[in-house]
């Protein structure tokens, strides 16, 4: 019999800058970053409360938003609607000017990626997300005040609950959809993208709906 391969140590809540898992991912870092170098391009670190019972999951850095300036949603419309809306239910201090230097901060909530590096056309693929999993598990992990989380979009609902140990099929993705997973709140929504803004397929109503469904779950 073979011996068995050897388990991989835990992992760090946050994946460090020059991350070099994903060799697809890596390439196209050193490719924006040959073209555009003085910007952050690398593993994006989580933002906000250590103390957080709210986490906010997206997909991954944007490239010339979260990988330009090093702070998840913060360079791109995403972001804009994002922290007005963590704004609006009293997650937030400060004025979110879109800079990593603005002093924003978050109180009770910090924002993360599913995917911590910026993949090609925004699209990560299956292994890449399987693999930056175990960042997020740790995150998870390391919020011992986490009470309810918000998915953004269907492959961030689907590596949260992967990475609580749950199965997709007992908690499908839907827009304002709930999952109790252990200890957890769940909490879905589309993706706060300017394509889905602009089709309307989110509108602000319908995101502030989310938001205002966890704050009434938080203060509860």
């Amino acid at each position: 019999m073979s011996p068995s391969a050897p388990a991989l140590p835990p992992a760090p809540p946050e994946a460090p800058a020059d991350c070099a898992l994903c060799p697809r991912l890596v390439a196209y870092r050193e490719e924006v970053r040959a073209r555009e170098p003085d910007w952050f391009n690398g593993a994006v670190a989580s933002f906000g409360d250590p103390a957080a019972g709210l986490l906010v999951v997206g997909l991954a850095p944007g490239v010339s938003g979260a990988n330009r300036t090093g702070r998840p949603f913060t360079g791109d419309f995403a972001g804009g609607l994002l922290y007005a809306t963590l704004g609006r239910f009293g997650f937030t201090s400060g004025e979110f000017q879109a800079s990593p230097d603005d002093g924003l901060a978050l109180h009770g909530a910090m924002v993360t990626n599913a995917v911590r590096c910026v993949p090609p056309q925004n699209k990560p693929v299956g292994a890449e997300i399987n693999t930056c999993r175990r960042f997020l598990a740790a995150r998870i992990e390391a919020l011992e005040g986490l009470r309810a989380i918000v998915c953004l979009g269907r492959i961030s609902h689907d590596s949260v609950i992967r990475a609580l140990g749950a199965k997709l099929k007992d908690h499908p993705f839907g827009h304002a959809a709930r999952h109790r997973v252990g200890a957890v709140e769940v909490f879905d929504s589309y993706h706060c993208s300017r394509y889905n803004t602009n089709t309307r397929v989110l509108t602000t109503e319908m995101f502030e709906g989310v938001f205002a469904e966890v704050r009434a779950f938080l203060d509860g």
